[in-house]
């Protein structure tokens, strides 16, 4: 083909250059391609019209190549993001099989077996025991077992301490009664001086002295205290030293009492149906035999009954009228009670007297802390004698508290809600702010560990669904979720025990906090495929 001149030969490429398919064009780099694709695939998401043709006349390239650019970015970023939702979707249900697990284990107190047959039914991961086992013994391991302070500042609480056995292990505990939170708790091979030592030094390191220690007798915790708190008070529990030493005799000497009465009961029973002088004259001498004996069970279940209730109340910090009471008058009160128990003559029962007389030199210390909690009572605006109501008003709901039986509760229940409304009757200011503002300062005088057995009713049944095979791990989560759950009820309803021992609020709810803790020691924890 000859071409007369160069217009024909511009024509002749351009045809050329049409009747080809597909032509690589080096100018196009790989970052003009991706452009391309970019704002191709943001006009057809968007809709708009026109931009396609658009791009094909500015970089003269076809439409059908702008399209295969658009899709092909498209799909690339389809994949990676579904890679990425993927691993998002894993990680969000390996977190809500974790919080499963911890809500079966602590709220549910669920054994491990128990929890994996949960979850299995419902197809959670991480649901076989050996998964289960091992992830709470991992966020065991994070948590701590003795709270601790912040930026180095010192809390003064009161301790009351004590040991929890599983089996024959010893847990040793320290409590804050007016929070209820858990100070320390850990599992020990003893309870003799130098564990109790650790235990009270280990709380001193975190931060956390005590203003004194209510404890029971026990030697190891005595010895304890006397070589790293020794200018620190020591309280006797007065739940240990008279209401369990006394509280079980009474209940005994009732028993034998009702016994000794049925028997006299069977005897008269058998003398009415006697047939024959001979059978009843016999019968007649076993009646009165069984009569004498009821009578003396009686009389001695009376005597100590009426002498131990004397005894509990010299143990009372008011008087009826709200009046603080003296110290050494309750430990001559106590004195002479026992000296008249004593006189009962029963060796079993005095043994019990040696065991409160050898306490009673450390019974009577929260008297003095009494006469300290009066005195900044006497600073707020209140009248002394409504004070005083006020003081006779929580006597009886600690009485409430303290009673097993219901009537007696019951009882206690409405003398504390008559003094209160007295109270308000006297009140010309607002009621409710005062009243909890003397509660809670009458709060810190603390006459016993009871407390640390209302945290041993809440560990049972954890030992139990493990069969008593307890471990440290266990032990920090019971910790953790006790001190960081909101009460249900109660007068602490609505708070947890952290809020009260710091006045500061909790946000998040406890599991939150060990996720929390394990992203931030542990991420592999929660993200681990």
């Amino acid at each position: 083909m000859i071409l007369r001149n160069s217009g024909d030969f511009q024509s002749s490429l351009e045809d050329e250059f049409e009747r080809r398919l597909f032509t690589r064009r080096n100018d196009l780099t790989n970052s003009i391609r991706l452009a391309i694709a970019t704002d191709a695939l943001h006009a057809m998401m968007n809709g708009i019209w026109g931009r396609i043709t658009d791009l094909a006349d500015e970089y003269r390239i076809s439409r059908p190549f702008i399209y295969s650019l658009a899709n092909a970015l498209k799909e690339t970023g389809e994949f990676i993001f579904k890679e990425m939702a993927d691993c998002a979707s894993t990680a969000s249900l390996r977190e809500l099989a974790i919080h499963v697990m911890l809500s079966l284990r602590l709220e549910a107190k669920s054994s491990i077996g128990a929890i994996s047959t949960h979850m299995k039914r419902f197809g959670y991961e991480l649901s076989s025991t050996g998964s289960i086992s091992r992830i709470l013994s991992c966020i065991g391991d994070l948590l701590p077992s003795t709270i601790s302070t912040e930026n180095g500042i010192i809390r003064y609480l009161i301790f009351a301490s004590d040991e929890i056995f599983s089996k024959t292990i010893p847990i040793l505990v320290s409590v804050d009664p007016c929070s209820s939170a858990i100070l320390r708790i850990e599992l020990s091979e003893s309870r003799k001086a130098e564990d109790w030592k650790r235990h009270f030094e280990c709380l001193h390191d975190n931060g956390v002295e005590a203003i004194y220690l209510v404890s029971d007798d026990g030697k190891g915790i005595r010895a304890g205290h006397a070589e790293v708190m020794s200018d620190v008070v020591r309280q006797s529990d007065t739940y240990h030293v008279i209401a369990h030493q006394f509280g079980s005799w009474a209940d005994r000497l009732e028993k034998a009492a009702y016994k000794a009465i049925g028997v006299e009961q069977e005897c008269e029973r058998k003398l009415v149906s006697a047939k024959s002088d001979r059978v009843w004259g016999k019968r007649l001498a076993d009646y009165d035999t069984a009569a004498e004996a009821a009578e003396k069970a009686v009389m001695l279940y009376d005597d100590f009954s009426y002498l131990y209730r004397c005894i509990l109340g010299e143990l009372d910090v008011f008087d009826s009228n709200g009046n603080l009471r003296d110290g050494r008058q309750a430990e001559e009160g106590i004195e002479v009670g026992l000296a008249l128990i004593e006189e009962l003559n029963r060796n079993s029962i005095t043994k019990a007297v040696n065991k409160i007389k050898r306490a009673l030199p450390d019974l009577f210390h929260y008297f003095d802390v009494a006469r300290k909690v009066i005195n900044e009572c006497k600073a707020l605006p209140i009248d002394e004698e409504i004070l005083k109501v006020y003081c006779v008003a929580w006597q009886w709901g600690k009485a409430a508290v303290k009673a097993k039986k219901t009537d007696r509760r019951r009882k206690a229940q409405e003398q504390e809600q008559f003094c209160l409304e007295i109270a308000d009757s006297l009140h010309q200011q607002e009621f409710g702010d005062i009243q909890q503002e003397v509660y809670s300062k009458l709060d810190t005088i603390v006459q016993s560990s009871a407390l640390v057995e209302c945290i041993n009713s809440i560990i049972r049944p954890y030992l139990s669904t493990t069969k008593n095979n307890v471990t440290q791990q266990l032990l920090n989560l019971i910790m953790h979720y006790h001190n960081h759950r909101r009460y249900c009820d109660g007068k602490r309803k609505g708070k947890t025990p952290m809020e009260l021992l710091a006045g500061k609020e909790q946000a998040k709810d406890w599991i939150e906090i060990i996720f929390d803790m394990a992203k931030e020691k542990d991420p592999e924890l929660l993200f681990a495929s």
